[in-house]
């Protein structure tokens, strides 16, 4: 294993921002976009002919995002290296029927989306960002990132036993007040319409959030630790953005591959949809950049044989308090390089060829890097890799970086961790 690379903080100042600037998945993949377009690429809409010539495209479907850069004299064959990464986090959604309240006290209807850790969003500052579909088909991003929401826990005084085990019932105890007075229908899409600088006769749907408002931080003594929100996954997400901007910014006879960024929607939920790992957004895009090259399907047989993809997703660092809840010989630490995640029942996708593969991505990067394993007496999480190897054919390989409080409001990780995630990422994209 390399010794560590100098930590940039430019990098991770840049991962802050990131975060603020994504509290949902649509701005997530707009803030992607934005970085890429500085980068040379170019948007393509999925209802036009695609045409094969040099240079970085993407493709921007609700929450999800494929991006790729296809260098001077590149086949119809030539295999792919993509990153895999998804945009979403477990939190709060706005329901339908928005407008609730009772006793004086106005709130707001929501539904717990994904396995978050519900005791982490009481009694915090929540703004409310998402997006709103318009009559004409369009849609219109909105974030109002101020306090306007909280979860309010129910007072010691009245349950002593609070301390002793906390339960919250995910329809009654999780509802946010907004303010006071009666509950007047159609209310709360009239103030975000107005936020957004629509017409609210003009919003048919919408896919609103709450998050927290409070920004990401360095943390510790040294500020060696940084807190903030959606890191899983947007930390990914952001490493991979700025993996693709840096090789597609290389010259093109060093990069022997096609490398690609897939940023996926409704991973926290299980990735079936148009817009997750379980949909056929990715391989379309794939198959459409070889037929656009002038390929056939046996190229595109030849390019996805070859064709590797690193799924990075936030993992599990050892917990002070917890030890005995990971393995015994596997403690990732934060600040210790990104992680392999191995299971052999195929909860991660790694495999032997899949680690001779990262390992030589950090050695090239000269990042180090570590092992994650579950303990044998507890379930094990997944990723999009499995799924995406079994969709798609394509070789993967399950990686990330090892963080404290996942599925949290707001988590923790290392603070050099996403710089030394970003370059192995673009060491590997380009072999």
């Amino acid at each position: 294993m390399s010794s560590p690379i100098r930590f940039d903080r430019g990098h991770t100042d840049d991962l802050m921002a990131f975060l603020t600037a994504a509290p949902s998945p649509y701005h997530a993949v707009a803030a992607a976009a934005t970085r890429l377009e500085k980068a040379g690429f170019r948007q393509v809409e999925e209802t036009d002919a695609w045409d094969g010539t040099k240079g970085g495209k993407y493709v921007l479907r609700g929450g999800a995002i494929v991006a790729w850069y296809v260098p001077e004299g590149a086949g119809a064959h030539t295999p792919f290296r993509i990153v895999g990464a998804h945009t979403d986090s477990p939190n709060l959604r706005v329901k339908p029927l928005p407008d609730t309240g009772a006793y004086g006290w106005r709130q707001i209807a929501v539904e717990v989306y994904g396995g978050t850790l519900l005791n982490t969003w009481l009694d915090r500052d929540l703004g409310l960002a998402g997006r709103l579909s318009l009559r004409d088909g369009t849609h219109r991003l909105v974030d109002i990132d101020r306090p306007l929401l909280r979860v309010p826990q129910l007072a010691v005084h009245l349950d002593r036993s609070a301390n002793d085990g906390l339960k919250l019932d995910r329809q009654k105890h999780m509802q946010p007040i907004w303010g006071l007075g009666e509950v007047e229908e159609g209310d709360l899409i009239r103030f975000v319409a107005d936020a957004a600088g629509a017409d609210p006769s003009e919003v048919t749907g919408w896919d609103l959030m709450p998050h927290p408002v409070e920004p990401p931080a360095y943390l510790g003594r040294d500020r060696e630790l940084l807190a903030g929100p959606r890191m899983d996954n947007l930390l990914s997400v952001h490493a991979a953005t700025a993996a693709l901007a840096a090789v597609a910014g290389q010259p093109d006879d060093e990069i022997p591959y096609i490398p690609v960024l897939a940023a996926f929607d409704h991973e926290e939920n299980g990735s079936q949809s148009d817009t997750g790992a379980d949909g056929p957004m990715l391989g379309t895009v794939l198959e459409r950049s070889v037929f656009a090259r002038g390929g056939t399907y046996e190229d595109r047989a030849r390019a996805f044989a070859g064709t590797v993809c690193l799924s990075s997703d936030t993992g599990h660092a050892v917990h002070p308090n917890y030890a005995e809840r990971h393995d015994p010989t596997h403690h990732p630490v934060v600040n210790g390089g990104p992680i392999l995640k191995v299971n052999v029942n195929m909860r991660y996708a790694t495999d032997g060829s899949g680690r001779a593969v990262f390992a030589a991505a950090c050695e090239k990067a000269g990042v180090p890097w570590q092992t994650f394993v579950s303990n044998n007496s507890m379930p094990c999480g997944t990723t999009i890799g499995p799924i995406t190897a079994a969709r798609h054919g394509i070789r993967t390989v399950d990686i990330g970086v090892a963080i404290l409080s996942m599925h949290s409001a707001r988590e923790l990780c290392g603070a050099d961790d996403p710089y030394l995630l970003a370059n192995a990422l673009a060491a590997f994209l380009t072999g």
